[in-house]
């Protein structure tokens, strides 16, 4: 990219969207001090729970995924559909490699921490429904793609989440001679996590587009009403990032060994599954946009419904349910690079398609 095109760009950005980055890492260290200076902050923002996540989190999650799900143009969800060569290397990265490398690096790293490294596993089976979309968004990435896929994804997690579990947990270590655990799954569990998180701000923006699109004209909707509620996004993604980080606060501080012998894993498996899908998807011919879409789903985890789970069958003060909290707190910080890596990728390898910065929301 050219410099002046880079300038032309900056020019036309707001400040909020021109210093993401800033913005997110203040909002890190603004939940951490919030978490450690103001006494009972943690017991207030876990009192109400919606499917075991904090009433005002699952607020700020599904304000930025409605923001993002109302831009999408569903009249072209059946066209991304037929898209045979998307939907087969997402299925087989998402639900064949990513649990098995996910299962791979928590025996590497965790070996002797059996709680943590089945937090680990039960993370590494559920795909990401919810913040995928922002990190596609953000890197310029196909809409109506990540729409599809994440709607894929969440009718395989209610049908498969807990025979992969059963799998990984029990029989796979077995058949290695390893450790393993029978664990009991809820399906009531996983559906309920699918439909708060994805059905409730997928049916909000489905219906704003369409009565939008009737009343005032696709022009209107798409000049007027997107830039103007575009910007809930990044609020809602800011809003979540301080609440995390303070109502977890003290796991972090209390016993950074421990945070840090499970982040390792966590960040390489971000890293790698990046990685593969970006260029599986570049060597097989899809555009910049269709790729950057099976990268971030294929790096993307529903540390929502693995925390449920946890919680359901450990209890909230288990390991395994603090593994799935941890989870986050690392994937925002690298997924927020992994998207201008992308971007920087994207002016490289795809010369057609001069990459820009991310987008506004």
């Amino acid at each position: 990219m050219q410099a002046p095109q880079s300038a032309a760009v900056l020019v036309h950005l707001s400040w909020l969207d021109r210093f993401l980055p800033l913005w997110i890492l203040l909002a890190m260290a603004g939940g951490l001090l919030l978490g450690r200076l103001v006494p009972g902050l943690q017991a207030v923002l876990g009192a109400v729970q919606v499917d075991h996540t904090s009433l005002p989190i699952a607020l700020g999650l599904l304000l930025m995924m409605y923001a993002v799900l109302a831009k999408v143009r569903y009249g072209e969800l059946g066209h991304m559909a037929r898209d045979r060569r998307l939907l087969t290397l997402t299925l087989g990265l998402t639900w064949g490699l990513g649990p098995l490398l996910m299962f791979t690096l928590a025996w590497l790293f965790l070996p002797d921490q059996e709680a943590f490294r089945t937090g680990l596993i039960l993370i590494g089976i559920a795909p990401c429904i919810a913040m995928v979309l922002i990190w596609i968004d953000l890197a310029q990435g196909n809409r109506e793609a990540a729409a599809l896929l994440v709607a894929i994804n969440s009718v395989l997690q209610v049908l498969v989440y807990a025979l992969l579990g059963t799998f990984y947990l029990q029989v796979f270590p077995a058949w290695l001679g390893l450790d393993s655990q029978v664990v009991r799954f809820s399906f009531w569990e996983i559906a309920r996590a699918v439909l708060i998180f994805l059905g409730l701000p997928l049916v909000a923006g489905f219906c704003t587009r369409v009565i939008g699109v009737r009343l005032k004209g696709e022009r209107w909707y798409e000049q007027r009403f997107l830039p103007k509620i575009g910007p809930l996004a990044l609020y809602g993604l800011l809003f979540t990032i301080v609440l995390m980080f303070a109502l977890q606060g003290d796991a972090i501080t209390s016993d950074p060994v421990q945070v840090l012998r499970v982040a390792i894993p966590l960040l390489l498996y971000f890293v790698l599954m990046w990685s593969i899908a970006f260029f599986v998807g570049r060597r097989s011919g899809l555009d910049y946009e269709r790729t950057s879409a099976l990268a971030f789903t294929a790096a993307g985890n529903n540390f929502e419904l693995a925390i449920a789970v946890c919680i359901s069958i450990w209890g909230v003060a288990s390991q395994q349910a603090l593994a799935g909290v941890i989870g986050p707190l690392i994937e925002v910080p690298v997924l927020v690079s992994l998207v201008y890596l992308s971007l920087w990728l994207k002016s490289r390898l795809f010369a057609a398609q001069p990459g820009v910065l991310p987008r506004g929301f």
